[in-house]
């Protein structure tokens, strides 16, 4: 089985959350096929949604990483299956929020933010001996210089700046924008995800994203049940391990 570039931890939306900020980015991350835009799009929702298009629709739990040397695409695999048992479902309330120049759907919830962020928090943990350090070329894209004191250290301890005490759970809709493009974007967005807003979303699952190559865009490789249960996604074959 070939090994993927890099694999990240990501939480898949679900419900009707899914279908909406699928077809807002306009690809799926399961087939890694494009998406029809909803009707009514506005011609520059594409240029809005370049950068998190690439990743797929996501909320990032442990941030992509090259495996280490030793560690195996079928080691990750167990141990994703492992920690993905430890989980309990719980529900997610979430609003659109302008954050650090983009638009993005995060918690709106202290006791919600709590749960999420102590599963995040453990799964940077469970999974950080499969983790490689980071190049210095990564390291260099980061702007160290730009960072807080708390973030280079998280930076420098699991190689990505926002774990623990600076971690924000969000699910990116949009590239950073200048001002007119927020405001046309949130307009556009609030025909689109008011409804499905209303209610918390499911969380009873974690998933493994893939990067095949260097910038080629991310795919899942499996999502993994909180009940043991997996679905597999078109990155599957860069793991080795074969779902229960």
């Amino acid at each position: 089985m070939p090994t993927a570039y890099r694999y990240a931890l990501y939480l898949a939306p679900a419900g009707s959350l899914r279908e909406v900020g699928q077809r807002w980015l306009g690809r799926c991350a399961d087939t890694g096929l494009p998406l029809a835009r909803s009707a009514g799009a506005d011609p520059r929702e594409a240029s809005w949604t370049q950068a998190p298009r690439r990743y797929g629709l996501h909320a990032t739990i442990k941030a992509p990483f090259r495996l280490r040397a030793g560690a195996t695409p079928a080691s990750l695999d167990q141990a994703v299956r492992r920690f993905a048992r430890t989980g309990n479902a719980f529900g997610l309330p979430l609003q659109r929020v302008r954050l650090r120049g983009f638009l993005a759907w995060c918690i709106a919830d202290d006791r919600a933010r709590q749960r999420m962020n102590a599963l995040a928090g453990a799964a940077v943990t469970a999974l950080d001996e499969y983790r490689a350090p980071p190049l210095p070329d990564e390291l260099q894209r980061r702007q160290i210089h730009l960072l807080e004191p708390a973030q280079r250290m998280m930076l420098q301890r699991w190689g990505y700046p926002y774990a623990f005490d600076t971690y924000t759970f969000h699910i990116t809709l949009t590239g950073q924008l200048a001002e007119a493009d927020l405001t046309a974007a949130g307009r556009r967005l609030d025909a689109l995800d008011g409804s499905a807003l209303q209610a918390p979303m499911p969380v009873r699952a974690v998933s493994l994203y893939v990067e095949p190559e260097p910038g080629a865009d991310f795919v899942v490789a499996r999502h993994y049940g909180f009940d043991g249960s997996c679905t597999d996604g078109c990155g599957v074959r860069y793991l080795d391990g074969e779902c229960a």
